[in-house]
């Protein structure tokens, strides 16, 4: 299930308060990853990939938000998993990093664990995928852009490094989801996207952000005298 990106980065909100916000960003050489990888919620953010068990991406949201530490979570759940050697599955949490690769996941595969973030990915054409997209992440951390943007050019890089090496796979899919601890936060139109079936699947994912940001930012325009 190529690579993904798992990033936490802690803000001040308008009235002052201490918030998180989490990210999960993925692309592949097939299509609907969206429906299959990347898991985010006000507790952390999780990608499931390699042999895909969805559940471990569910439940670990779920025991997240049962108060759950992520290196306790996700580890339990593979624990319990007969396929465990051809999983990968990372995460973050509010605390803590978790990454995990298993041994019968298919060349080029690992992980880099930065102090905020995991990135993760298996039949790559090599390391620099990965390092790659977790350097363009660590140079615009903090940078003004919103969570969404930053991680689709996380994704890029790594995919201008080489990305998923089953070239003769024309049908590839990108997806990106962002939440936040804010309980009365506006969730901006473009921090759930998904490119299901495209032959440039990191490029279209950031023609539909930017849309859907210019759609974002049209309504608030448009009913700003309404509030």
């Amino acid at each position: 299930m190529t690579f993904s990106i798992c990033v936490r980065e802690r803000y001040t909100d308008d009235d002052g308060g201490d918030q998180v916000r989490y990210g999960v960003a993925v692309t592949t050489r097939l299509p609907g990853v969206g429906t299959l990888c990347p898991f985010a919620s006000p507790d952390g953010a999780v990608a499931t990939q390699s042999l895909v068990n969805v559940e471990l991406g569910r439940k670990g949201i779920e025991y997240l938000g049962d108060g759950l530490a992520v290196d306790d979570a996700l580890e339990a759940l593979l624990n319990a998993d007969e396929g465990k050697p051809q999983r990968q599955l990372h995460g973050v949490d509010a605390d803590g990093t978790f990454a995990f690769s298993g041994e019968e996941c298919n060349d080029w595969y690992g992980h880099v664990v930065g102090e905020n973030y995991t990135v993760a990915g298996n039949l790559l054409t090599g390391e620099d995928v990965i390092d790659d997209t977790a350097a363009a992440y660590e140079s615009d951390a903090h940078g003004d852009a919103p969570l969404a943007e930053r991680l689709i050019d996380a994704l890029a890089a790594g995919h201008e490094a080489g990305g998923d090496k089953r070239e003769d796979l024309e049908v590839q899919s990108a997806a990106l989801q962002v939440t936040n601890t804010e309980a009365e936060a506006d969730d901006p139109y473009y921090n759930d996207l998904r490119v299901d079936a495209s032959e440039t699947p990191v490029a279209d994912l950031r023609e539909t952000y930017e849309t859907a940001k210019r759609g974002y930012e049209a309504v608030l325009a448009k009913y700003a005298d309404e509030e």
